[in-house]
């Protein structure tokens, strides 16, 4: 609650009088509920400890299953690919990307959408194989 008024008294300047100031507070203090549980799941895994147990896997395996991904990417169009990789392999939110890419937000998700329904198309037989 502290962390939560202390972002609305940051905040104050940017309260419009014609909003309901219940609604924005109550967004507010939502916002910072999240992004307190978005640390300590972070924070969670940091903890993991040094010596977690995992399954053996063929180095082979690994490359093999490395490249089929490659594959699959390069058979997307090139948007949807930039799209995919930004996201779910460098981390850049929906709004970012669509600054990096030049797009609408909503476009961005839209394909990220359609580059996962494609991925997972291509790598069906994969997944089965496993």
């Amino acid at each position: 609650m502290q962390e939560a008024f202390l972002h609305a008294y940051k905040a104050l300047d940017r309260f419009l009088p014609d909003q309901a100031f219940g609604a924005w507070l109550h967004r507010i203090v939502a916002n910072a509920a999240l992004d307190i549980t978005r640390r300590r799941k972070v924070r969670d895994a940091d903890e993991l400890p040094e010596t977690v147990a995992s399954p053996f896997r063929d180095p082979a395996e690994g490359n093999e299953l490395r490249q089929r991904l490659q594959d699959a990417l390069a058979k997307l169009p090139e948007r949807q690919r930039s799209v995919i990789v930004l996201h779910d392999v460098e981390g850049f939110k929906h709004s970012e990307i669509g600054q990096l890419l030049g797009i609408p937000e909503g476009t961005a998700r839209s394909d990220l959408h359609y580059a996962r329904s494609q991925l997972r198309g291509i790598l069906g037989p994969v997944r089965r194989d496993l």
